[in-house]
């Protein structure tokens, strides 16, 4: 950090990386941990929330005891660079803390995460989530301390392995190899929360999504639920879809009439198995999908992570990150979905070749 950074962040004001204080105190601790939560940040003493500098004193000890403060006060501990400029006559200091590796932070006992220019209290679900990502896993790859491998389906693992060697990976012989190969199932025995999901041989209603055809809001023509395992759920919510839109025989000339839907069947499929691999499973709400005669509502419980908005889907500038790590890999194993993070992409040029307006 130079003077001259100092000044032109001060000229820009607070935002999601900067923020202003006249002083040294707890809701500066409170910012720090939230910065280390999200992207990393400039906390600038001697400034006030009108950006001016004022200026801060400084004894021999003060930025030691700064530092040592901010130490003992956050879990883990935030050991931030910590540095005294002269701008316009006056002391300031700038402390700054990088995004920390692995999260989240505390500050006395409390999380909190930077959203734009202000901290908000992680929610136990976001701090869950926080520290899977940072771990490199998600809640999927845990153990499932309530089912075990016989309430799994072995014949439809086998025609899952037959699907994945037919896409050239090689998955070892057998059911219970195959299970071990993926992580699916651990050396003790225990499955993980994704073997469930994607081969139970029961219903279950962690994995329940409510289908309807409307007429309108209020009046409700057709409706069915699903509760299988993921594999199948993607066939069974696409037939009920495929039922109440329409599909036209188009005269072409050819020995056969081309097929033309109300939607690109690819891009709806993908919509599908999006909500499906991406849904918040310990969420208590179920997926639903609302189909009317001129459009279709699809909801999943589980909203974007912090880092990606709506603008980066649209333009495909993001990383993905499953939220369900082993849900994802098995599909992309049996060619279900092609690679993470290009799914909205290719939903987007399905329907614009198709014709229509964006979804």
């Amino acid at each position: 950090m130079d003077t001259a950074r100092i000044i032109e962040q001060i000229r820009k004001g607070e935002g999601l990386n900067v923020e202003f204080k006249t002083s040294f105190n707890v809701v500066c601790i409170e910012t720090l941990t939230a910065f280390a939560n999200t992207k990393g940040g400039n906390l600038i003493l001697g400034v006030n929330d009108n950006q001016e500098v004022v200026g801060i004193k400084l004894a021999k000890e003060t930025l030691q005891n700064i530092v040592n403060e901010i130490k003992q006060k956050t879990e883990p501990a935030i050991v931030p660079g910590v540095e005294a400029f002269e701008i316009e006559g006056k002391t300031v200091v700038c402390v700054d803390v990088p995004e920390y590796p692995i999260k989240p932070v505390s500050f006395q006992g409390r999380y909190y995460k930077r959203v734009e220019n202000s901290n908000h209290h992680l929610s136990p679900v976001e701090i869950s989530d926080m520290h899977l990502r940072s771990m490199n896993a998600s809640w999927d790859m845990f153990p499932d301390p309530r089912h075990h491998l016989e309430d799994l389906d072995f014949d439809l693992i086998e025609r899952t392995i037959e699907l994945v060697w037919k896409n050239g990976i090689t998955t070892g012989s057998g059911v219970l190899e195959y299970l071990k190969k993926k992580n699916l199932l651990n050396e003790d025995g225990t499955i993980t929360n994704a073997a469930y999901l994607l081969f139970a041989k029961e219903d279950n209603l962690l994995t329940t999504v409510e289908l309807g055809f409307f007429q309108n809001d209020v009046i409700i023509k057709d409706s069915a639920r699903t509760k299988r395992n993921l594999i199948i759920e993607v066939e069974e919510v696409m037939s009920f879809v495929k039922k109440h839109i329409n599909k036209a025989l188009i005269i072409t000339g050819n020995p056969r009439h081309e097929e033309r839907w109300d939607y690109p069947l690819d891009a709806i499929r993908e919509i599908v198995m999006n909500m499906i691999v991406h849904r918040d499973y310990r969420s208590p709400y179920d997926s639903i999908v609302k189909v009317y005669p001129d459009h279709i509502d699809f909801y999943n419980p589980g909203k974007l992570p912090d880092e990606i908005t709506v603008d980066d889907l649209l333009s495909n500038h993001y990383r993905s990150n499953p939220r369900n790590k082993q849900v994802a890999d098995v599909f992309k194993d049996m060619g279900l979905i092609e690679k993470y993070g290009s799914g909205i992409h290719r939903v987007l040029d399905g329907f614009r070749e198709y014709g229509i307006a964006d979804p």
